[in-house]
């Protein structure tokens, strides 16, 4: 039987994962989204990017039902430095001024009640996860929105925009920035979707030599699979191996203690006179 399901594994297809996409890929987003006067766009571009820095799976930043409950205005804490800004009073400039973020986790999968997770600013003023947060908060608090509201509602009277911002809407969005990019990504638009974004979050984190313990505290992952995946994925960490294996594959092993090298051995053609 053990014979059988071995010969049946090997027959089955290779399980299919998702590609991280690269961040040029979501800077293509951010970019036609700041040029787009549609809202639905602007939604979309933001909760990408807070789905790429803080390693979220669809289920928690998607308005749609899931498994997971899905991060609300509530959620969301910014801040300028230590100072905490309050979404009932501050200001819209004081908000969009932010310089860190937190989210709460509640009932997210895999989520400590209550656990706290922060970022600040990355320097850049599309592709950042504080200004991301900030303009949904803005927009949100502008349509009246109650504390609840999940960020990735959206408020329209335009029967051909979307009102909530669902799996689909992020895959197709990925999918159309990767065809624009062209090949030279390394994978097709059908090797990515609202999933990658979280293994783009960690291959990022990867790449720039953070702690694979980080990375795991951040993505809520329990073992290492995702991240051995990602190694072996990433052209970066593997295109240097090879040559690597060249240098490090020069050595010579110690002796075994009871192996005496040949050459120790007495000649046994010479026989020793009494």
């Amino acid at each position: 039987l053990q014979r059988l399901q071995a010969a049946w594994k090997k027959k089955d297809p290779p399980p299919h994962r998702v590609k991280p996409v690269p961040i040029q890929v979501i800077r293509r987003i951010a970019s036609l989204a700041a040029l787009s006067t549609l809202e639905s766009t602007k939604a979309v571009s933001d909760m990408i990017i807070l789905a790429f820095f803080f390693l979220l799976r669809p289920g928690e930043y998607v308005d749609t039902n899931s498994e997971s409950t899905p991060f609300t205005i509530a959620d969301v804490g910014l801040y300028i430095g230590n100072t905490y800004l309050n979404p009932a009073t501050a200001t819209d400039q004081q908000l969009l001024s932010a310089t860190r973020i937190t989210l709460t986790f509640t009932t997210q999968k895999n989520g400590v009640r209550g656990e706290v997770i922060g970022l600040g600013c990355s320097g850049d003023h599309l592709v950042c996860p504080v200004k991301a947060a900030a303009r949904r908060v803005v927009y949100l608090r502008r349509n009246n929105a109650p504390p609840g509201t999940p960020l990735a509602r959206l408020f329209t009277q335009a029967p051909s925009e979307i009102t909530k911002i669902k799996a689909s809407d992020i895959t197709r969005t990925i999918q159309q920035a990767v065809k624009s990019i062209g090949t030279d990504l390394g994978f097709l638009p059908s090797d990515v979707s609202a999933r990658s974004l979280r293994a783009a979050g960690a291959n990022a984190l990867l790449l720039a030599d953070v702690d694979p313990n980080i990375i795991r505290l951040i993505g809520r992952w329990r073992s290492d699979e995702m991240l051995r995946y990602l190694h072996v994925q990433a052209a970066p960490l593997m295109q240097h191996y090879a040559k690597k294996m060249l240098q490090g594959g020069v050595y010579t092993l110690l002796p075994n203690t009871q192996h005496v090298p040949q050459q120790l051995l007495p000649d046994v053609s010479v026989v020793p006179l009494h």
